[in-house]
Formats: structure tokens, sequence, C-alpha cells
């Protein structure tokens, strides 16, 4: 029964002590431990249903186990837990690198567990030394695979405003191909795990310290942008300045009602994202900010003014509100 127990904990701990650490570095706390929680979950689910994909793939294509391993379950495995992301992404949960490391690799340690639970039923017997290859080893590679796709997908769909396949692509061939390259066992499996370990932490931890470095300028020139277009709209000029003459220039295509509806969506938004951004600089300085009532019913009525000048007024003033998938992100924040 020690054995067991000791077995297990080699199998599991290792994945999720990595985890914790990770969370510990983001020094924004720009992810939510229930969606963290979360995304374990679902990785855990992937695991399951990559089972029953893996038996009728192997029957389908009658390879061996060895080969099959190599060249088929990866792809299916890591698509499994990619989806995961992907969701993530296209509802604007992830606004930087560092919350794309997290949530993947959260997805990749849930996969892991079920994985290891699983093999640890059928080799209860087995050496200690192929639970540490499977503990620091092969479940450190199932989250580290699944944190590189999140982070160069999350970073292409970023710069091109999209999450088409295309965009997601390169993420998932190299996920595949280290999933790939680790199932071959181009070296003993036990340096494979002690390459797994040397790699993956510096490259993780210059992903953090990059993702600062981008939130803290992204934060002040967000900031900056924001104060002073509301500024403008609340200035006497506003009417003379770039932004009121492109509204006087589109009026004629609006009902009054619905152009005034378009200012106070202007307005409301950018005072959110000034809100918003003062949260991240309080997180910063290590304090956190306390809730703030008013919340939510602006973001209700957000939603409102969305509903109202419809996905034709959205368009008129995307121009000069950078609605980035950032700017969203932004607002899904303050709705936690």
């Amino acid at each position: 029964m020690i054995d067991l127990i000791l077995r297990g904990s080699v199998g599991l701990l290792p994945v999720l002590i990595f985890l914790a650490v990770l969370v510990y570095l983001d020094s924004y706390k720009l992810v939510r431990f229930r969606v963290v929680i979360a995304a374990i979950t679902a990785g855990c689910v992937a695991a399951g249903s990559s089972y029953f994909l893996n038996v009728a793939g192997l029957e389908l294509t009658g390879w061996s186990l060895t080969t099959y391993s190599r060249y088929v379950s990866p792809i299916i495995e890591e698509a499994l837990k990619g989806i995961i992301i992907v969701y993530l992404i296209r509802k604007n949960r992830i606004g930087f690198p560092v919350d794309a490391a997290i949530f993947g690799f959260a997805a990749g340690a849930g996969f892991a567990m079920i994985e290891n639970i699983y093999y640890l039923g059928i080799l209860s017997q087995s050496h200690l030394a192929v639970w540490i290859v499977r503990g620091f080893g092969t479940a450190i590679m199932h989250g580290g695979a699944t944190a590189i796709f999140a982070i160069v997908a999350h970073t292409l769909a970023e710069e091109s405003q999209s999450t088409s396949l295309a965009v997601l692509a390169p993420g998932f061939v190299v996920a595949s191909l280290i999933h790939s390259a680790f199932n071959h066992f181009l070296f003993a499996p036990v340096l494979s795990t002690l390459g797994i370990l040397i790699l993956l932490p510096p490259l993780l931890l210059y992903v953090f310290k990059d993702s600062e470095e981008s939130l803290q300028k992204w934060m002040q020139i967000d900031f900056d942008a924001d104060t002073e277009l509301l500024e403008l709209i609340n200035s006497g000029d506003f009417s003379d300045s770039k932004v009121g003459k492109y509204l006087t220039s589109i009026r004629e295509h609006f009902k009054p009602e619905v152009l005034f509806d378009l200012m106070c969506y202007l307005r409301l938004h950018t005072e959110l994202s000034m809100r918003s951004s003062g949260m991240l600089m309080l997180r910063e300085s290590g304090f956190e900010a306390p809730p703030d009532p008013e919340i939510k019913g602006m973001l209700e009525e957000l939603k409102y003014l969305e509903k109202s000048i419809g996905r034709t007024g959205q368009m008129a003033v995307k121009p000069f509100m950078r609605m980035s998938s950032r700017d969203l992100w932004q607002l899904y924040m303050l709705e936690e």
C-alpha cells in the first residue's frame, strides 16, 4: 500500500507542483483559481475522451502500439487538449502569454493526471523509476506541450486578430511534434525526462518575464490613450476633434437616438477600460482592488448600448476604440 501511494505521488504531484509555481509567479494574478480548476477538469475529460479515440484508432489502423503512439496518438491528444485553449481564446478569456501558459499547462496537467491514474491501475507493480519518468517526464511534457500551443496560438491570434485554423495550426504542429518526439524516446527515457526538466522551466520563465514587460507597456499606453479620449469627450472641444468630426460625418447614416447611444457607448467603454487598467496597476503594486459596486450596472448598460447601436454602430466606432481581444479581455476581467 505504501509503495502504491509512493508511486502515485511521484506520478501525480510533480505536474501539480509545477502548475502551482506558475500560478504563484503570475504577479498580476491575471487568472482566477476557479478557471484554472476548470481547465484542469477539462483536461481530465480530454484524457478520458482520448482513451476511446485511441482504442478506436488502433483498431482502425491496425498499427502496432509503438508506431501508433509515435505518429497518431500525439495528434489526437494535442487536438483534444488544444480545444480547451481555443475555446478560451475565442471567448477572450486570455489576455497575455502568461495567461496562455497557465491555462495550457493546467489543461495538460489534468490530462496527465487521468493518464497516470490509468497506468497506476495497470502498472501498480512497476519499478519506481517508471513513475519518476511518468511524473517528471510524461506529465510535464503534456503540460508543457499544451502550454506552448497556447502561447503560440494566442500570440498569433493577437497579432492577426483572428482565430482561424491557419492561425492556430502552427502552435498545434509544434505541440504535436514535441509530443511525438518524446514518444519516440530518441534518448533513454531518463534522459528525455531530464531534457524536459532542463528546457521547459527556462522557456516558461522567459515567457513570464516577456509577458509582464508587455503588460506593463500595454497598460501604460492603453491608460494614457483612454484618459486622453475621455478628457476629449468631456471637453467642449469634442466636436472639433478628429473623433467628433468623424461622428458628425456619419450622423446621416444613423437616427439621432442611435448616434447619442454611440457617444454613450464610447464614453462608457473608455471609462471601463480605465478602471480595468487601474485594477492592474494596483495589483502591480501588491494591492488587491476592492469590488466596485458600480461595475455590474455599467457592464449591463454597456450590453444594452451594444444592442441599441447594433453591429453597424459597433463597426462605426471601431476605428478609434481599438477593440482588440485584449480590450475585450479587460471587460471580462471586470466581470470577475
